[in-house]
């Protein structure tokens, strides 16, 4: 009989624990969620409709060192590459190139505005759970944190994984057609996010004699092409024959994949907790 009273009191004291749990606990990890989200969301720092222009415009410079074949300065305005000016060093014959963006042109870049509707969506999800919200079971606490989870991690997978492409997709681009004066039909460049780098990538091409079929083999979807990688153009056949890679560090696309990892590791602990009292998944308090 002694045992049987243990064996229940335990188990009100877990319930009680788990009551605890689902109407105190869960909500004070909710507000720390949205604290370190809306962090997130500030440094992406979008503007209102209209008020574009008091945006921060910061400029980064790629290539350092006097041997470097590609150099450039880029200015970047929230989700948008306002200018870009580079200066390219031909492999051959030394020629100095320079380009720039036309002033009638931006650049977005696609994962920053992808990554910050994933972070906006995190916080829709967690501001409709408020302070006099009543959780009832734990496997309903499991299901908000999964879906808060998800789009962390497509905010995140948006930063560290850039866009594959073809080169003949880059060719035909709209960035190809952004600089003044035209970039000329040998050199191609494309611009992305790595984790919390910004890259500028500049390719060199040679024309293939029309003949080339033996041991032509055109390049798959890459996010960067080697040396010696082939496409087709409007029946035109080119290899890659330089390929200059530079690339700088932006403090606040750092602090962000901070912030993801953060918000990450809170939801898998309150998850942690939730499966303690799994045998209480389903429990509905009175």
């Amino acid at each position: 009989v002694r045992g049987c009273l243990f064996s229940a009191f335990l188990l009100l004291l877990q319930e009680e624990e788990f009551n605890w749990l689902l109407k105190e606990e869960v909500h004070a990890v909710l507000k720390q969620l949205q604290d370190v989200l809306k962090e997130a969301s500030r440094r992406f720092s979008m503007p209102s409709p209209g008020m574009e222009s008091q945006l921060k415009q910061e400029n980064f410079i790629l290539g350092s060192s006097t041997m470097d074949q590609v150099k450039g300065v880029l200015t970047l305005q929230g989700e948008a590459l306002t200018q870009a000016d580079i200066n390219l060093k031909v492999a051959k014959s030394s020629q100095a190139l320079h380009f720039q963006f036309r002033e009638d042109k931006q650049w977005k870049l696609q994962q920053i505005q992808d990554a910050r509707n994933h972070v906006n969506q995190a916080l829709q999800l967690l501001s409709s759970r408020d302070d006099s919200y009543r959780f009832k079971t734990g496997a309903e606490v499991n299901k908000l944190m999964d879906a808060v989870m998800l789009q962390l991690t497509r905010a995140r997978n948006r930063l560290t994984t850039p866009a594959s492409m073809t080169l003949s997709e880059l060719a035909t681009s709209g960035l190809m057609k952004m600089f003044s004066p035209p970039m000329p039909g040998d050199v191609m460049v494309n611009f992305y996010i790595n984790l919390s780098k910004l890259c500028l990538t500049v390719y060199q091409l040679h024309t293939l004699p029309p003949n080339t079929t033996k041991n032509f083999k055109p390049a798959g979807s890459s996010v960067l092409h080697n040396p010696g990688a082939m496409f087709e153009l409007n029946t035109n056949r080119f290899e890659v024959s330089h390929v200059h890679k530079v690339e700088c560090v932006v403090p606040w696309l750092n602090d962000t994949l901070v912030f993801f990892t953060i918000s990450l590791q809170l939801c898998q602990q309150l998850k942690d907790k939730i499966s303690v009292f799994s045998s209480f998944w389903n429990y509905r308090p009175f």
